[in-house]
């Protein structure tokens, strides 16, 4: 029999830290079974509430006196206000089918939903924001930054050889997680920066990067140095994708992307998979992070490329809606304006002198 040090039995840790692990699982579970009877239930009034003003042309009176009626019937419930139970007959309109809400809206907080109804009109791209709530875990907030950033266009869509140089499933993947342009808005840098101040901007606003790169880059080291024959080069920004099993290079140019650029990060790959890529990897993946791009001049650079290579955007300044840009003054308006009022300027100046 082994000898027991304490009044406690051998295995107790075990015992006990296997016990929180279920009971916070068990928790969890029941947060969630919780939280999709909840969101069925707003779904049923709502379908009813849709239902009898459609039959029976009830009106904003109605709806109000039935938010009343169930506050009083159950006072410790909240989520009763008038204005909830129009996001509950919303909520039934845009989701017809209880098949999907189960599928879909019920796997979320009701407040996400409420956002999602909020901020959305199309079905698919409500569909599609709920689905990446799910695989990432987004926070209210982090969902309401990602419909504003409008994520949905912009992931998937970077300029890649990735169908060239990667077996299907990876290159499908990769494709998938690489975003057309990223939104660096964060970094309140000037229209003209230079290619370290981004760099040190990003470093200094890691966390808010990593959110807008997505789910599973690792950050490994910035200027990451490596040596080939006595040469030194130093890679802008490395990290390694958890989902893609690889490790990923970033170099940051501050300029339109340019032919040669697809070169230095070729180079830099082959560097990565050589000294750093272990057997259980795939293969290392570049992406150039530049301020605008042609997509024909793109197509002609990665053309050929051996190793995997992705080309997106980057924006660091808000982007202004339509509406707004038509009303702003073209630049030769501004420059008529500045000459204008530089001949008034000039005019009065000469009036003075003569005076």
């Amino acid at each position: 029999m082994p000898k027991q040090t304490s009044l406690f039995p051998n295995d107790y840790d075990d015992f006990f830290r296997n016990l929180k692990e279920r009971i916070r699982s068990a928790q969890v579970k029941a947060a969630l079974a919780v939280n999709q009877e909840l969101v069925l239930l707003y779904w049923q009034i709502g379908r009813d509430i849709l239902q009898r003003q459609q039959d029976e042309g009830w009106g904003t009176k109605v709806v109000d006196r039935l938010a009343q009626d169930l506050k009083m019937e159950f006072p410790e419930m909240t989520g009763f206000s008038p204005r909830n139970l129009k996001y509950m007959r919303a909520f039934a309109e845009a989701y017809p089918d209880e098949a999907l809400v189960h599928q879909a809206g019920a796997q979320i907080p009701w407040k996400h939903n409420c956002a999602i109804l909020d901020k959305l009109k199309d079905p698919e791209q409500r569909v599609w924001y709920i689905q990446k709530t799910i695989e990432n875990g987004w926070s209210r907030n982090v969902l309401m930054h990602q419909i504003d950033t409008e994520l949905y266009s912009r992931q998937g869509g970077a300029l890649t050889n990735f169908q060239a140089v990667l077996p299907a499933p990876q290159s499908d993947l990769a494709q998938s997680l690489l975003k057309s342009e990223y939104n660096l808005e964060f970094l309140n840098l000037r229209e003209k920066a230079l290619e370290r101040d981004l760099e040190r901007a990003l470093l200094e606003h890691m966390q808010k990067f990593l959110l807008e790169l997505g789910v599973g880059f690792a950050f490994v080291g910035s200027q990451y140095r490596l040596d080939v024959e006595g040469d030194e080069f130093f890679v802008d920004l490395l990290f390694y994708h958890l989902a893609l099993s690889c490790f990923v290079v970033i170099e940051l140019k501050t300029t339109d992307f340019k032919p040669e650029y697809s070169g230095q990060i070729n180079f830099y790959v082959n560097v990565i998979d050589d000294k750093l890529r272990r057997p259980t990897d795939n293969p290392t993946i570049g992406i150039v992070l530049c301020r605008s791009k042609k997509k024909a001049v793109v197509e002609y650079a990665l053309r050929g490329m051996s190793q995997p290579i992705s080309v997106s955007t980057y924006r660091t300044t808000a982007a202004l809606p339509d509406e707004f840009k038509a009303k702003l003054p073209s630049i030769e308006d501004l420059q008529h304006e500045i000459e204008a009022v530089a001949a008034v300027v000039e005019e009065f100046e000469q009036d003075a002198d003569l005076g």
